[in-house]
């Protein structure tokens, strides 16, 4: 693992979610447990590092455009570690002095998102669970920098693909309702046409519990609130503004949708 911030001591044998993504990512922040199930799921699925980069360029795309609304804070649940262009980038980008808060369970990543990515006025990284919504807004690094009193961006990117279809609701639910009018939700989830190629992925990585969403969870979990155009897409075509749900000749593909509370 390559030299950066004073990380918690952990057990490096046993494969963690947020490295095996930042290794499909490129990153250098990951074990040799964690490449070695990171590998097997790719070999499994050649497209699933396409896949998660989809995820990326969806969330970079989905900030810049919520930030082109006026939408000046950002809160990034399950940030995992570091990616770039980070949600600060991208929201900068447009908005200078753009808020955001980055937001992990694992300790590790919470400790990389500390040392890297709130290192300046207007960030900050906060150690918490993203299914306990309430919690997560009242927390003092979160209300370091985003004012509930105003419009935020709340990102779930390939998040609630670890939660039953029930919770997920429940959670996208929880920040809906606390959030003012005008704030937006980001949402993305990898998503399998194949049922056989999904169940073998599981099997890959059975210590991480994986539900296969489709559009018809996120119709129930953005009830209410109003769609950004082009809806609930395949990633690049959403990105292009196609509006698809289409596979893209993908048997798996990012799953997403925006959406603004009225």
């Amino acid at each position: 693992m390559t030299s950066g911030p004073e990380i918690p001591e952990l057990d490096s044998s046993r494969p963690s979610i947020a490295r095996v993504y930042d290794w499909w990512l490129g990153g250098k922040d990951n074990f040799a447990a964690d490449r070695a199930v990171a590998a097997r799921m790719a070999k499994i699925n050649p497209a699933l590092v396409g896949m998660v980069r989809d995820n990326r360029a969806f969330v970079r795309a989905a900030v810049a455009r919520a930030a082109s609304a006026g939408i000046g804070q950002f809160l990034d649940l399950g940030s995992g570690l570091p990616a770039r262009p980070s949600v600060h980038e991208a929201a900068r980008a447009v908005i200078p002095d753009a808020r955001v808060c980055y937001v992990d369970l694992d300790q590790v990543a919470a400790v990389h998102a500390r040392a890297l990515l709130a290192s300046g006025p207007g960030l900050a990284a906060a150690e918490a669970d993203l299914t306990r919504p309430g919690e997560v807004l009242a927390h003092p690094d979160v209300l370091r920098v985003i004012d509930p009193h105003r419009p935020a961006c709340v990102i779930l990117a390939a998040v609630l693909h670890f939660l039953d279809t029930a919770s997920a609701r429940e959670v996208v639910a929880g920040y809906a309702s606390r959030v003012v009018p005008g704030s937006w939700l980001v949402v993305s989830v990898g998503h399998y046409e194949d049922l056989a190629l999904h169940e073998k992925m599981c099997a890959a990585f059975p210590s991480q519990p994986y539900y296969n969403h489709g559009a018809a969870d996120f119709t129930a979990w953005l009830e209410g609130l109003e769609l950004v155009p082009p809806g609930i897409s395949e990633a690049k075509r959403w990105i292009l503004g196609a509006g698809s749900v289409e596979p893209a000749g993908q048997p798996g593909y990012t799953l997403c949708a925006v959406a603004v509370k009225p």
